[in-house]
């Protein structure tokens, strides 16, 4: 019997360890982007489509990976993942064109994070839980990726104002490779070998193409998309040009570093909360909430002065929400078409999150280098928000049932 059939909170723990590298790493990638363009003179826009493609890449391995890991395991995709994410931080020291820019942090990088993230271990981890425990195991292991961002915020900004951006980056390629050690927790049980009786008396499993049709032709489905694709947009966008929107506003580098320490501390809570509540409130709801909230901390943030504490109270209220979104998206997933092939359904929500990942990260380098600021691009995000919320309201969700425990 695999360890985590026996120890469960093993299991989660071990998820939440991987997530916290995979993501942390990603999250800060941001604080990259002047030194870059400082090292290679790219410019912002190019370094921002490098990054943008990397947004795309990131959620396109997530239904590929999530595919392979639903027919042969989670272990052996983490153990890929860990030496691409690696071989791209790695890599991203000798490049200076924009090809070479893009294939080590928009393929390799992003491929590598995305074999290590949401929909492998979410996944993995709701195959092993009873369906009352799913909610919170997400929000947990969730919570390991936005204390990842808290770590590895400022450790990045400290190493790169002290030693380097290159030191920081072969920091970063070390550390990935310990996700790869943490697979052996991750390994699943084999599949027992049947007669051609017991064959017989086995129910049929419904396969994964015929599972994936049935939810392309759910409109629930589809509205969990679009809601994703808006997160994606913001997570994005910030992820990637908040230095550069602290550095316009005429503050030190040390304000984004610890905004973005902050957004991650602030998720630890807000992913806990987000996977408890699971259980109690409709997740659309807890997704309808929030994404108003982000709309309306946007346009706060928009009318109050740009100080140092600005930035710090809309980094809190931000993390609160800022990838809590995950427990109730993969809650939903689950709720409507089952664990068996959560990692790919689940992986292609992730998909679309990364679409607007995409647009999110690029179009903020357009903006700064036509315009000169972000203005737009933060009305866009407050818009994009507010859409988000709304479109969550159709999905089709029962009321939570109250889980009656034994007497």
């Amino acid at each position: 019997m695999p360890v985590h059939a026996q120890r469960p909170w093993l299991f989660m723990l071990v998820a939440a360890a991987i997530l916290m590298i995979t993501m942390g790493m990603r999250q800060s990638i941001g604080l990259f982007v002047s030194p870059l363009n400082t090292h290679t003179g790219l410019g912002i826009a190019t370094i921002s489509f490098a990054l943008a493609i990397g947004q795309f890449v990131w959620g396109l391995a997530q239904p590929v990976f999530g595919a392979v890991a639903d027919r042969w395991g989670p272990a052996r995709v983490i153990v890929l993942g860990a030496f691409l994410l690696s071989a791209g931080f790695a890599l991203t020291t000798q490049v200076s064109s924009e090809l070479g820019l893009t294939f080590a942090l928009g393929v390799l990088m992003a491929a590598g994070a995305g074999a290590g993230s949401f929909s492998i271990l979410i996944g993995a981890t709701a195959q092993h839980l009873p369906p009352e425990r799913r909610a919170f195991a997400s929000g947990f292991i969730n919570a390991g990726g936005s204390f990842g961002q808290f770590v590895f915020a400022p450790l990045n900004q400290a190493v790169i104002s002290s030693f380097g951006w290159i030191s920081a980056m072969w920091m970063m390629a070390v550390t990935a490779l310990a996700t790869a050690p943490l697979a052996w927790w991750m390994r699943g049980q084999k599949k027992p070998v049947l007669t051609a009786a017991q064959q017989a008396a086995a129910p049929v499993e419904m396969g994964l193409g015929a599972q994936v049709k049935i939810a392309l032709r759910d409109r629930s489905y589809w509205c969990l998309h679009a809601g994703f694709f808006t997160c994606g947009f913001h997570i994005a966008f910030l992820v990637t040009h908040l230095p550069g929107e602290v550095a316009l506003c005429g503050l030190g580098a040390g304000v984004a570093s610890t905004s973005l320490a902050i957004i991650g501390l602030a998720n630890i809570g807000g992913s806990l909360a987000a996977g408890a509540l699971g259980n109690r409130v409709r997740m659309k709801m807890l997704l309808f909430w929030m994404y108003a909230t982000r709309a309306l901390a946007i346009v706060a943030y928009m009318a109050a002065p740009k100080e140092p504490w600005t930035f710090y109270i809309f980094a809190a209220v931000l993390g609160a929400t800022w990838l809590a979104t995950v427990p109730p998206t993969a809650g939903l997933t689950a709720k409507l078409f089952g664990t068996r092939y959560l990692a790919t359904l689940f992986g292609l929500t992730l998909l679309s999150h990364q679409v607007g990942g995409f647009f999110g990260a690029w179009l903020g380098g357009l903006a700064v280098v036509n315009t000169g600021d972000y203005l737009w691009m933060w009305w866009a995000d407050a818009a994009l928000a507010l859409a988000a919320a709304v479109v969550n309201l159709p999905i089709r969700e029962a009321k939570p049932q109250p889980v009656l425990r034994p007497a």
